[in-house]
């Protein structure tokens, strides 16, 4: 198993920022895809964004605007940053580390409220 530790999750206001991290360790992190995924409460678990290991990004529509995939291969770590959050983007958010069918893994999750 493949330890992944996710953080920068917590309570914000609409129209705040926040940046969630995604780090591992026992793998060549920069030969995997970083993806994101959310699941809302009592919704099924929807794609957010992702980062090949070339660097190509891919959104979807409803973050589209507002977020920001990136890595930094030297850290291991993949990175979210959502802005001008609302309260339809309060959801549990995972981390995704796809390199083939027998080397996929997930993270725990850290949950993003936004609230006012």
């Amino acid at each position: 198993q493949v330890p992944i530790v996710e953080s920068g999750g917590g309570l914000v206001q609409p129209g705040e920022s926040l940046t969630l991290s995604c780090s591992a360790s026992r793998i060549i992190f920069s030969s995997y895809i970083v993806r994101w995924y959310r699941q809302a409460p009592g919704k099924e678990r929807e794609f957010v964004a992702s980062i090949t290991n070339t660097r190509r990004t891919n959104y979807a529509d409803s973050v589209k605007d507002r977020a920001t995939v990136s890595r930094d291969n030297s850290k291991n770590t993949g990175y979210l940053q959502m802005n001008n959050l609302v309260p339809e983007d309060t959801a549990v958010y995972y981390c995704n580390l796809f390199f083939s069918s027998n080397a996929n893994y997930w993270g725990q999750g850290t949950q993003v409220t936004v609230s006012s």
